[in-house]
């Protein structure tokens, strides 16, 4: 029935020409969809080896995919601190400033990242101090403040994670220094023991055991009483790592995640040097912060 049927439409184009320029035309639209389908790519702002030939979102990070991410440009970042003259345990104010790359104007729009529009870290020079989270956006100027308290004298190192609208995603680190007597020089030595916070217990592995610097290093934290592990603004974790001298600092996510007690990162630390890592995971509505300290040497 089907050849009948087939070899008649074949005699209905012989007799009727414009029938076969119509299905030509059909066929050649339906190739250009496929191909333009094809040729569209999808692409995650934060992890860009993310890519997809449909929209949705970022199954390692959470953000929405998007095409023809722009070229990378620089933003910079001014930081207000006041008052000026900073003392220990006194109230201060940060006061950020976003500005273009290319008429140095303040920028007012930007994208969510992880359900913030601005994510900031801050790190005390004895690397006990470690502070996560958002400073608040006010809409009629564009800018970002936060209030904060500086324990000790020294210094400190602000991290800000944002993501203007039409551009790509910034990392910037800033820097404050308290007037005094800063805490002595810091001498970490390797830390992967198993650690306890409010309501859970982390163990780490790395991937190679010697980490080395400007190589992938496999992070596996393994959660215990993994049950009620959440998202924690987007993600199943939230890492930061600072060098010793805190030159060095990284905000990565998971790069293996599935709400299971098992969740791997993967860093790639930029010197030979000591790096405190902080991860943060969250379990029944509770923020979990542990640290660990990991060595990183050159390749010999």
């Amino acid at each position: 029935m089907g050849a009948k049927s087939m070899s008649s439409s074949r005699k209905d184009i012989g007799k009727f020409p414009w029938l076969r320029i119509s299905f030509t035309l059909v066929f050649l639209a339906i190739g250009a969809v496929l191909l333009l389908a094809q040729e569209q790519v999808f692409v995650c702002p934060m992890d860009p080896d993310v890519r997809s030939n449909v929209e949705g979102y970022c199954e390692r990070c959470g953000m929405k995919l998007v095409s023809g991410i722009p070229d990378p440009a620089e933003y910079t970042l001014d930081l207000t601190v006041s008052p000026q003259i900073l003392k220990p345990n006194m109230p201060a104010t940060f006061d950020f400033v976003i500005r273009d790359p290319w008429k140095d104007r303040p920028v007012k729009k930007f994208q969510i990242v992880h359900e913030k529009l601005f994510h900031m870290f801050v790190v005390g020079q004895d690397l006990k101090f470690f502070v996560h989270d958002h400073p608040v956006y006010q809409p009629s100027d564009g800018n970002f403040i936060y209030k904060i308290k500086f324990p000790q004298p020294g210094m400190y190192r602000v991290l800000g994670d944002f993501y203007p609208d039409g551009a790509t995603p910034q990392l910037i680190a800033k820097t404050v220094m308290l007037p005094g007597t800063p805490p002595p020089p810091v001498h970490l030595m390797k830390d992967y023991s198993s650690k306890t916070d409010q309501n859970m217990t982390v163990e780490l592995e790395t991937d190679p055991p010697q980490p080395i610097a400007h190589t992938k290093t496999l992070m596996f934290f393994k959660v215990k009483d993994a049950q009620g592990l959440e998202k924690y603004l987007g993600a199943w974790g939230h890492m930061l790592a600072a060098s010793d001298d805190l030159i060095d600092l990284i905000h990565t996510h998971p790069f293996l995640a599935d709400g299971g007690p098992n969740i791997q990162f993967n860093v790639i630390f930029p010197r030979a040097h000591t790096y405190r890592v902080w991860v943060q995971f969250q379990r029944l509505g509770v923020v979990n912060t542990f640290y660990y300290d990991v060595p990183v040497e050159d390749l010999h």
